[in-house]
């Protein structure tokens, strides 16, 4: 008797385990995802800037959560900014490097409660030489600043060139970069 109890609890004691273990497994941390999940890792929000879409990707978290840290990582050491100034008679140009461009964008952060940039669309993308390290894209952007309560959404134009920069010389694959910003909006 004492020999089938034993089995019984033998038994019991594995189909108890085997059934916590199958509970365990289904059960996934949503604020603790695995390092090692391939498709988990896909989704993140900041890219790795691989390509001009992944920084345009930061572009736009960096705006719509104000990071100004994500936001310097983008700029490319050559950036240079340009836009019209339709205060002026006739139109003048605005062009200023990736120090103002930094200090201005940060002011940008501060002042407004809420940003939210979405790209619209790619008018086009073009390669601008041989070697595949330069990129041209023309996208179209809406931008709401507040909710659009006091100012309304600003759509418009900008013109990107990315520039690829390898990490190192042994590096084949490289970062973008934004080395030149066209805004092209008319307000």
């Amino acid at each position: 008797m004492k020999e089938k109890n034993r089995h019984r609890f033998i038994w019991r004691s594995i189909l108890f385990g085997t059934i916590l273990l199958i509970t365990l497994s289904g059960c996934l941390n949503p604020f603790a995802p695995s390092l090692t999940d391939k498709e988990a890792n896909q989704n993140l929000i900041i890219t790795d800037q691989k390509t001009p879409e992944e920084v345009l990707i930061n572009f736009s978290y960096a705006y719509n959560f104000k990071d100004s840290l994500v936001y310097s990582d983008l700029l490319d050491s050559s950036f240079l900014f340009i836009s019209k100034n339709f205060a002026t008679d006739p139109v003048t140009d605005i062009t200023w490097g990736r120090d103002v461009d930094i200090k201005t964008t940060v002011g940008l952060f501060r002042h407004f409660q809420t940003l939210n940039l979405i790209w619209e669309g790619t008018v086009y993308a073009r390669y601008l030489n041989n070697e595949f390290t330069l990129k041209e894209v023309k996208k179209t952007f809406k931008l709401t600043l507040d909710g659009g309560l006091e100012y309304p959404p600003i759509g418009g134009e900008a013109l990107f060139i990315f520039k690829k920069r390898r990490k190192s010389p042994t590096d084949t694959t490289g970062i973008w970069k934004i080395s030149r910003w066209e805004d092209l909006s008319s307000f």
